[in-house]
């Protein structure tokens, strides 16, 4: 106890003659939990974070260690994070202002969404007729096909040129017209439940139910 009494005292001193040359004294505690006095940051104490004393040998500031790498990663991290957060927020207000200077009534936003799923309900209806008719002439043509034999080049009635062409552009079409389908029913899908939401967060805005 002695000896750490007499470790203090020197380390006051030390600081006392450094404060009156103006230099800063620092205590750090290094990994194996020794205290350290020192009027300047050695290399090994880089990453430690450290106190700063003044004459009398009492903390007056602090400084940090240097960040490791990992740490500066993570400090990147959760500084991205809270910027997504703000913009996010700040996005959301927007969209609220919006909702609120489109529309007058729950019954205004049902009829908008009502009118948009019907023009794309009619595009449905009229791309499965396009298909259908597709197959149907598909089928046409594969009968056709039959009564020859296409990959006998010494066949007596090969296939006609013409034939193959037909099918192959009936092919694609039907190949086309269903992923129309399938885009347009999903466009249909993302309109009603963003009309769902538009619609809840209405009613959670003007508090109605």
């Amino acid at each position: 106890m002695r000896l750490v009494n007499c470790i203090i005292a020197t380390a006051i001193l030390l600081g006392s003659a450094q404060a009156a040359l103006g230099q800063k004294l620092y205590r750090w505690v290094d990994k194996d939990g020794v205290v350290h006095y020192t009027d300047s940051v050695p290399p090994e104490a880089a990453e430690v974070d450290r106190d700063i004393l003044n004459q009398q040998g009492v903390k007056v500031g602090g400084e940090e260690g240097a960040k490791t790498e990992e740490e500066r990663a993570e400090e990147a991290r959760l500084a991205a994070a809270e910027q997504a957060e703000r913009e996010a927020k700040i996005a959301a207000s927007r969209r609220d202002q919006i909702l609120l200077d489109t529309y007058l009534s729950v019954e205004e936003i049902e009829l908008l969404r009502d009118r948009r799923v019907e023009l794309l309900e009619a595009r449905i209806k009229v791309t499965e007729q396009y298909l259908t008719n597709l197959r149907k002439r598909m089928l046409e043509l594969e009968r056709e096909a039959k009564s020859y034999r296409p990959h006998d080049p010494d066949a007596v009635n090969p296939m006609p040129p013409n034939l193959t062409l037909d099918m192959q552009r009936t092919v694609a079409a039907i190949n086309l017209y269903e992923g129309t389908l399938s885009t347009t029913r999903n466009e249909q899908q993302r309109w009603h439940e963003r009309f769902a939401a538009d619609i809840s967060r209405f009613r959670q805005l003007k508090g109605v139910n």
